[in-house]
């Protein structure tokens, strides 16, 4: 017999007779990557924003039917092509007010909550473009959705900035009306890949 043994025996033992014994409901199991993928578009999509799904091959040409005439800015190692977009150098508040939309990746997606977190990496760019213009497009390829929030804390670095989105800006007032593009894009376009 182990240490860890004798000393859960042990326990047991000391507990017998202070609680009634308490039937542990097995582990859920793991969701299937399709089922974690349906339920981050379910959850996506209840919180106001669009999900566009689309093969790789199709990427860029989804992201022009979004975009639609809207004059975009991007990060600069967005790696997809984006016709008559701007891309971000420093722009000013000013200059990014100008703009209708940004293009970006994501970091990861959180299926149980519907939230999309940027670490603000060359291909998501810095946070003031994904905050200022009035629709965010969002890149987020399917292997990159996981389950939870503790998952998605795992794969992220601490130390980098984080923003995490959950659907397109929006806030109530005392009477509970929902204000949507306060502090943020008053629109959400997710485009997952896969």
């Amino acid at each position: 017999m182990s240490a860890r043994d004798d000393i859960l025996r042990r326990v047991r033992s000391a507990l017998s007779d202070v609680s009634p014994a308490v039937d542990v409901p097995p582990a859920p199991r793991a969701p299937d990557r399709g089922d974690l993928v349906a339920l981050f578009v379910e959850r996506v999509e209840d919180y106001r924003a669009e999900v566009t799904r689309c093969a790789a091959a199709d990427l860029a040409s989804v992201v022009a039917d979004v975009l639609g005439p809207a004059r975009a800015v991007v990060p600069p190692g967005l790696g997809l092509e984006v016709a008559g977009s701007v891309t971000d150098g420093g722009l000013t508040a000013a200059e990014l007010d100008a703009i209708d939309a940004v293009v970006t990746r994501a970091a990861v997606g959180i299926a149980e909550t519907g939230t999309i977190v940027l670490d603000h990496r060359p291909d998501q760019g810095r946070r003031a473009i994904s905050l200022v213009p009035d629709l965010h497009v969002c890149i987020v390829d399917a292997g990159q959705v996981v389950a939870d929030v503790p998952d998605a804390i795992a794969l992220l670095d601490p130390r980098r900035p984080l923003t995490w989105i959950s659907g397109p800006s929006a806030t109530s007032d005392i009477e509970l009306d929902r204000v949507e593009g306060v502090h943020g894009p008053r629109t959400l376009h997710v485009v997952l890949v896969g």
